[in-house]
């Protein structure tokens, strides 16, 4: 399979004071394509780390792609880069400082001065217009390796990517494509998933299959390289059943599918709706579920009652209860859950009340613990959850957050359809 080096240019990378997002996006595209990402670079806004890092990327690699340091401004050194990599002088390109001015005067604004650089290529390179912004792209040969300088911002590298350099992709590819599956799994470890698919995770198995984890949600990766596209699928389609055949309901979703999303297509598929009573989570539950579109057709809306005055005022917690036995509680989150339901005129209610931290915790309630709870038709359960007393606070809120929706999605998927 052909190679690509993914170069990430900009000294707010380097220095942590910014996330690439673009290297992984752009691995996943190459993939697609039958080109596998050997090295990803991240390099500073140093002209000789610059230049290097380009002769050597094309001396190991089919393909390079850069982002970044395409701007206007004295740190901006890719196109310097480029051209001292290659040994060419930097020539000004006419149509690009065209498009450049055009830019600006769509927007009823005359063209700083400074802009005059983007339009600056290595000698012989080919201009990659960009359609929404005013960094020029970049496509030059490097001893005999193809090179492309997209630009740093998101939207605009995605979109000169998808225009300028896909469509040459295949000429590069050697007939294998790579198609990718994820499975999102909630309430079971990562080693218990990897005991479960041992076999199926072995070095060399084609698809190749992996986890990670992330604040509760392990990911089971499948990744499948074949002649076509169609057989790729197939391969992942089989793998898909085996791991949804041995996980069960710990799936919940694939690719983009969120726990929010799932749990809400269930609600609507049923015609139900759910309203939420939340305190230590602070509104996180609704947010999730207000992230995904459409999920008003569901979603009632909430009460973020953090103060012992709001449970009594807002959600109807007996004032005598809260003095009893504290807001975190069991018979505390069950009220919150029922008088949720009863407020909202809901299906369901969700509510949380519990220790974020770092600070609060007592021996016999412990930062970390959360009672969720969930009232619906038949019954109201309650659930304690402890995510560890070491945990940060934004950890804890999102875990409990995530715990709660997927009570919720078991109890759908217990009630069946």
């Amino acid at each position: 399979m052909r190679s690509a080096w993914i170069v990430s240019i900009g000294s707010e990378l380097t220095l942590g004071q910014s996330v690439d997002t673009n290297a992984p996006w752009l691995a996943a595209q190459l993939a697609a394509q039958g080109i596998r990402c050997r090295r990803q670079v991240t390099v500073p806004d140093e002209l000789e780390a610059l230049s290097a890092t380009f002769r050597e990327a094309a001396a190991a690699s089919d393909l390079v792609v850069a982002t970044g340091g395409l701007g206007p401004t004295a740190d901006d050194l890719t196109r310097q880069a480029l051209a001292a990599a290659a040994g060419l002088p930097l020539e000004l390109d006419a149509p690009s400082l065209e498009q450049i001015r055009a830019f600006f005067a769509r927007r009823g604004r005359e063209m700083p001065s400074a802009n005059r650089v983007q339009a600056l290529l290595p000698k012989g390179a080919r201009p990659l217009p960009n359609t929404c912004g005013t960094a020029v792209g970049i496509c030059l040969e490097l001893a005999g390796t193809p090179c492309y300088a997209l630009p740093g911002v998101p939207f605009e590298m995605r979109e000169m990517f998808r225009r300028e350099v896909l469509p040459h992709l295949p000429a590069l590819g050697d007939g294998q494509v790579v198609r990718f599956r994820r499975l999102h799994c909630f309430g079971t470890s990562e080693s218990a998933i990897g005991e479960a698919l041992a076999d199926l995770m072995r070095p060399g198995r084609n698809p190749a299959v992996g986890t990670t984890a992330e604040l509760g949600v392990i990911t089971v990766r499948i990744n499948a390289s074949a002649d076509s596209p169609a057989a790729a699928e197939a391969l992942l389609d089989d793998t898909e059943r085996l791991v949804r055949a041995r996980l069960g309901t710990a799936v919940f979703g694939r690719d983009g599918e969120t726990l929010a999303s799932v749990v809400g297509a269930l609600l609507a598929a049923r015609g139900q709706t759910l309203g939420t009573a939340e305190s230590c989570t602070g509104g996180l539950i609704a947010k999730l579920l207000t992230d995904v579109p459409g999920s008003s057709a569901y979603y009632l809306g909430g009460a973020v009652s953090y103060a012992n005055e709001l449970k009594e005022a807002l959600v109807g917690v007996p004032g005598e209860l809260l003095t009893a036995v504290g807001a975190v509680s069991e018979p505390v989150a069950r009220a919150m859950a029922e008088g949720a339901r009863r407020a909202f005129g809901s299906s369901f209610a969700l509510a949380t009340t519990g220790i974020a931290g770092p600070t609060g915790g007592t021996p016999d309630k412990p930062v970390g613990l959360v009672f969720l709870a969930l009232a619906g038709p038949q019954q109201t359960r309650v659930e304690a959850a402890r995510f560890g007393s070491e945990s940060p606070r934004v950890v804890i809120r999102e875990r409990a957050a995530r715990t709660a929706l997927d009570l919720l999605r078991r109890e759908l998927i217990r009630q069946g359809p």
